[in-house]
């Protein structure tokens, strides 16, 4: 492992969903909320504010299928307002909803079941998760960025924004040559760190200077 990687784990390479206290672990309530998060920083607004909001609705209850169906449509708007979500709060709070209700009714509230029926497939699985309302393209490699910490038949899980940040501290962009920079269990920590150097390039100076 080089200086850079080495600086890149050590300073920013806290997942996102860590972040806002949601655990690698593959079970139920984790992928739930890893797919909520996706869904919340998929929006135009900023990082910060997506995870703040994320934490809201967790604390309300909304963690998993059943919390957030369980929830009120009042109540996640208010979640989403005390995290200043406030742009989008009430759409995003409707498609919470249904999300959740998607989530219980075809899979059973255990989305190791999306990853059963992709017969652990990257592809076929980033179809399923389109599936859901507001999990677009940019959705799908949120969620399959950090579940690659999780499903190791994801990795590696290497998409733009990573490939922005490694091209701008110098590593390899190539999904395999990026991968072979760490041992497999720390990939998802490099993309995240490697997504944070990509939008920020006092950042990416920091972990490249001597």
């Amino acid at each position: 492992m080089n200086t850079v990687t080495r600086k890149l784990l050590r300073e920013s390479g806290t997942t996102f969903a860590e972040e806002v206290g949601v655990p690698l672990k593959d079970q139920p309530a984790a992928l739930f909320k890893l797919l909520v998060l996706a869904d919340l920083l998929s929006a135009r607004i900023s990082s910060g504010v997506a995870m703040a909001a994320a934490r809201e609705l967790f604390d309300a209850g909304g963690g998993t299928p059943r919390g957030m169906s369980g929830l009120t449509w009042q109540q996640r708007v208010d979640a989403l307002g005390r995290g200043h979500y406030v742009r989008y709060d009430e759409s995003t709070a409707t498609r919470l909803g249904e999300v959740a209700r998607m989530v219980q009714d075809k899979y059973r509230g255990d989305l190791r079941r999306l990853a059963a029926e992709a017969d652990h497939d990257p592809g076929k699985a980033a179809e399923l998760l389109r599936e859901f309302p507001g999990i677009g393209p940019t959705g799908v490699d949120i969620f399959c960025r950090e579940a690659q910490a999780m499903w190791p038949w994801l990795r590696p899980y290497v998409d733009s924004q990573v490939r922005k940040g490694a091209e701008r501290v110098g590593l390899p962009s190539a999904p395999d040559k990026l991968a072979a920079q760490v041992p497999a269990k720390d990939l998802a920590h490099l993309t995240a760190a490697l997504v944070r150097v990509s939008r920020d390039k006092r950042l990416a100076d920091s972990v490249t200077s001597s």
